[in-house]
């Protein structure tokens, strides 16, 4: 990373330290660093490049809160077919 992508890097983490917002950092690409944070209503991946340049997605919430039955949605959207499924079973004591 050269010296103006690290000082916008280190600048930005001073930024959401001194705001209290807090962040983890992600390595996924060779030429870059994820920030990722999360505010009321957003969650934030900010990659800076090696280069200098910065991306960002922001993923904005419509603020509706779902119940538990909703999981059920998010395995069979993402598992391939032939994945074949186990379900934990709860520890009884």
């Amino acid at each position: 990373m050269n010296s103006n992508g690290f000082i916008k890097l280190t600048n930005f983490l001073v930024q959401l330290e001194q705001h209290k917002i807090n962040y983890t950092l992600a390595h996924h690409r060779d030429e870059s660093i994820m920030v990722l944070t999360a505010v009321p209503g957003q969650r934030w991946e900010i990659e800076f490049f090696h280069d200098g340049s910065v991306e960002i997605e922001r993923f904005t919430s419509a603020g509706e809160i779902e119940g538990e039955a909703v999981l059920s949605e998010l395995f069979p959207a993402y598992i391939e077919p032939d994945t074949e499924l186990t379900v934990p079973q709860e520890k009884v004591a």
